[in-house]
């Protein structure tokens, strides 16, 4: 009886197959400990030492996020150790693709197509608002739901403070700021004989800072803090607020007016306040986090550097958002949520407050612990318990939008 061709055909792909196999093993360093002498059983062998050298590795699924600045070198650090990690989507390795921009570039980008990541982190939840009510009036449908608890979710945080060199912040508020504190910032800012009203006419006029809030988070968060601070509440703000009270828009302009300067981004304005001292600015509004990271370099310049808390503050919540986007394929979402789920692990939420001040969302993770910021600079103000702290609410995206607006009709950096 003859064999049919079909066979001799599959015995010869077959034997080549484990031609194949036998080489590649015979030039493997481990083939010795592996092999069948050593009573490790062939077929053990072939799938998980053999086979995995030969076969072509799965394609990674790649996952691409727009941050903030302010995170930059947090994530930079901690995204090495992800990489390294056993990080899987059905067999496929997972790779995250960055790109830091502003917190507003970042939502007018998602916004108008020129970027499609999986992820957006802004530095709060203000942004996210904002393209949510932007996105379901020109999409029909939110790109992004700030309500979703899995895919929208905050990862680190770090309040709004106020910056200042103590002398004149114990000349201007004392030892800590009251109710009125911005109430007395705008007497100081205005008042045209500047320190003589202090009995110290030698400091000029009071040089108060803050960022651009069409351009940095920190600075659109300070004036969200003004204009709740003006209409004595911390939730509720309309846009009639903000359009219809003519009192109100004069306080609040003569303010901004007095303002000599907007920088940019956080980091360049705290960097110069330390490097030029109250010759450029007595005090300013930005991030604990980012006064944590100048705190060190002001030492020995101007005095001593001390750190304010409003009556009543916001949080830069940092949320990480899985858009609604259609090329989101679900194993991107997949990915997506476990680069989250790293993020939120405790050696990387521990790093973020032992290596960059940043408050974590874990919440057994103490903030006095040894080595943290907050035991390193307790002296120049800062709080490890901030839970007593009045945080006001974030508007919906249509009000916050109407104070940009008013902002940047009003002013012109």
């Amino acid at each position: 009886m003859h064999t049919p061709r079909i066979n001799w055909i599959f015995f010869g792909f077959y034997g080549l197959i484990s031609l194949v196999i036998l080489v590649v093993a015979l030039l493997l360093p481990g083939f010795r400990e592996n092999s069948v002498l050593a009573g490790a059983p062939l077929r053990d062998w072939l799938l998980d030492s053999a086979l995995p050298a030969i076969l072509p590795k799965p394609d990674p699924i790649t996952i691409s996020v727009l941050y903030s600045t302010e995170k930059d070198a947090w994530l930079q650090e901690v995204i090495q150790d992800f990489s390294a990690g056993a990080y899987t989507v059905d067999g496929h390795p997972i790779l995250v693709e960055l790109e830091k921009m502003g917190s507003r570039e970042i939502y007018l980008s998602v916004l108008d197509e020129t970027r499609k990541p999986d992820i957006i982190s802004p530095a709060s939840f203000l942004q996210i608002s904002i393209l949510q009510d932007l996105s379901t009036s020109k999409l029909g449908k939110p790109i992004v739901n700030r309500a979703d608890k899995t895919a929208c979710q905050s990862v680190v945080t770090t309040p709004l403070v106020m910056v200042a060199w103590k002398e004149r912040a114990d000349v201007l508020w004392g030892a800590q700021p009251g109710s009125e504190m911005w109430r007395d910032l705008h007497t100081a800012l205005t008042d045209p004989k500047g320190w003589s009203v202090y009995n110290h006419p030698e400091w000029g006029y009071v040089k108060f800072g803050q960022t651009d809030p069409l351009k940095s988070n920190s600075g659109f968060m300070a004036i969200l803090l003004m204009t709740y601070s003006y209409f004595n509440k911390s939730s509720g703000l309309t846009s009639d607020d903000i359009l219809s009270n003519s009192d109100y828009q004069k306080w609040f302009l003569e303010i901004q007016n007095a303002i000599s300067q907007y920088e940019s981004s956080t980091g360049p304005l705290m960097q110069k306040m330390v490097a030029f001292g109250p010759s450029t600015y007595d005090l300013v509004a930005v991030y604990e986090a980012t006064a944590i990271e100048q705190a060190a370099n002001a030492v020995g310049r101007y005095g001593e550097l001390k750190i304010y808390y409003p009556p009543a503050t916001i949080l830069s919540d940092h949320p990480f958002c899985i858009l609604n986007g259609d090329w989101v394929t679900p194993q991107k979402r997949q990915a997506a949520q476990i680069f989250i789920d790293y993020l939120l692990s405790k050696p990387v939420q521990e790093k973020a407050l032992l290596r960059y001040g940043f408050h974590p969302v874990d919440p057994s993770i103490p903030l006095d612990q040894p080595g943290s910021p907050f035991l390193l600079y307790l002296k120049n103000g800062l709080r490890s318990d901030i839970s007593n702290l009045p945080i006001v609410d974030v508007p919906d995206g249509n009000v916050l939008n109407t104070l940009q607006e008013f902002w940047s009709h009003n002013i012109k950096p």
